[in-house]
């Protein structure tokens, strides 16, 4: 049973990677496309600023793959393959979480686990460190937000999976509703607590002396030579990045929720049809 519900966890995450790449596409690459065009005319600014001033002139490096590669092969791969590898988590956590968590049914029960992965996976640790597009960022520290990253992640999955045991135990004392709100309170403030301990990276403010976004390139006599990063291609980057795991976790959701209804939920509606299992069930009948 299990094996079965990871096999269609694995096929949801790949429709579901291959909605957010169409979103991503359209919407997300321009504005990458706008970060590179601004790194690169910094780049050469910055260059010609360096010459001038007789300094050494780096010579220029080319790319390993042009942008039509990245932004086709190497984002659909990316995304559908993360896509693919967390619908087969999704499933663990589905068969985890079934019949233990009280009688919610399948589909409710995908819905409820895809929400609390888009949250616990992706928002909460946005709320700290939000994507960036190119040329955001200092590259020193690249190595250092990576790992703080993960521990961002890993530490809100598990105030998620603590939040549902507390509400679980409140239930026994409260009302459904009353465990809920005061789980849920509960992990809001363990996030606070969390994000407020956590090292930050500058502010979101365009401009700002603690922020890593670049700000106006200056010549000699404070003459802006090249203006600061487009304050809205940052806010579309983080805006479409957002909606693209919006659209990936909505869809895992969806898709997955049906497909566990009819494995896990129907067999006594098929046996007083006289339907055979394998035969309403595709799917089971080829994986079994």
């Amino acid at each position: 049973m299990e094996k079965r519900l990871i096999l269609r966890g694995l096929l949801c995450g790949a429709l579901a990677g291959l909605l957010a790449f169409a979103f991503a596409r359209i919407f997300a690459e321009p504005q990458i496309d706008k970060a590179i065009a601004f790194e690169e005319g910094r780049g050469e600014a910055q260059l010609a600023l360096d010459a001038a001033a007789g300094l050494a002139v780096p010579p220029e490096e080319g790319a390993v793959f042009t942008r039509a590669v990245q932004a086709d092969v190497g984002l659909g791969i990316g995304i559908v393959a993360l896509a693919i590898a967390l619908g087969g988590l999704y499933a663990v956590a589905f068969s985890l979480a079934y019949g233990r968590v009280g009688a919610t049914r399948a589909r409710a029960l995908a819905l409820y686990l895809a929400l609390g992965g888009f949250l616990t996976v992706y928002f909460v640790p946005f709320l700290k460190y939000p994507a960036s597009p190119p040329a955001v960022g200092d590259d020193e520290t690249i190595e250092q937000r990576g790992i703080l990253y993960l521990s961002m992640v890993l530490a809100s999955v598990a105030l998620g999976i603590l939040a549902v045991w507390f509400g679980r135990w409140l239930r026994t004392r409260h009302s459904t509703w009353t465990a809920t709100l005061l789980a849920g309170a509960a992990f809001l403030v363990a996030v606070a607590v969390l994000i407020a301990v956590l090292p930050s990276f500058g502010s979101l403010s365009v401009g700002s002396p603690e922020t890593e976004t670049p700000g106006p390139l200056l010549d000699p006599g404070g003459n802006i030579v090249y203006e600061a990063f487009p304050a809205d291609v940052l806010y579309f980057f983080r805006l479409y990045s957002v909606g693209a795991q919006v659209i990936l976790w909505g869809a895992l959701g969806l898709a997955f929720g049906p497909l566990a209804a009819r494995l896990l939920e129907p067999a006594a509606g098929r046996a007083r049809a006289g339907v055979p299992a394998a035969q309403a069930d595709p799917v089971a009948g080829s994986a079994s």
